[in-house]
């Protein structure tokens, strides 16, 4: 098996995509962090002393999204057009699901999953006073697609 981001000399390389067509692209991820009975009321009642934990993340994490190619060294600079990240209060923690699209040469699911793991990660810095057992689970890509541009 050929790997794309390794030259002939074993060193990192960064796949030339000046070749392809742009195409719309777009990609989702998700993640849970897992919390406490007694930090999700606080979340819920937004009585967290950093302020209101949900739209902070979701936040922070669409600033992450635009800047991915700067945390992933191999990552492409992509100019998206739409970043979301939904955070949402479960019975046992937070959801985040997170959304990325571009017009462009490749993928933006490095995007979307550093959306996710940094609305996540917020989420965590926020309650990390009051929750010692936090555990962020199941971070994942869950879907992308690319379509011609008509």
């Amino acid at each position: 098996m050929e790997l794309s981001h390794i030259d002939k000399n074993g060193k990192a390389n960064m796949v030339d995509v000046g070749h392809k067509p742009n195409q719309i692209r777009e990609a989702s991820a998700k993640g849970f962090i897992r919390l406490q009975p007694e930090t999700l009321k606080l979340i819920r009642e937004n009585q967290m002393k950093k302020g209101d934990v949900l739209i902070i993340a979701e936040i922070a994490g669409i600033q992450a999204a635009k800047r991915t190619p700067e945390l992933i060294p191999l990552c492409h600079t992509l100019m998206l057009t739409k970043v979301d990240v939904k955070a949402t209060l479960c019975d046992d923690g937070v959801e985040v699901i997170s959304y990325a699209k571009c017009i462009g040469q490749t993928g933006v699911e490095m995007e979307a999953l550093t959306a996710a793991s940094v609305a996540l990660l917020t989420v965590y810095d926020m309650c990390k006073a009051v929750d010692k057992n936090m555990s962020i689970e199941h971070v994942e890509l869950i879907g992308k697609t690319k379509k011609d541009i008509e």
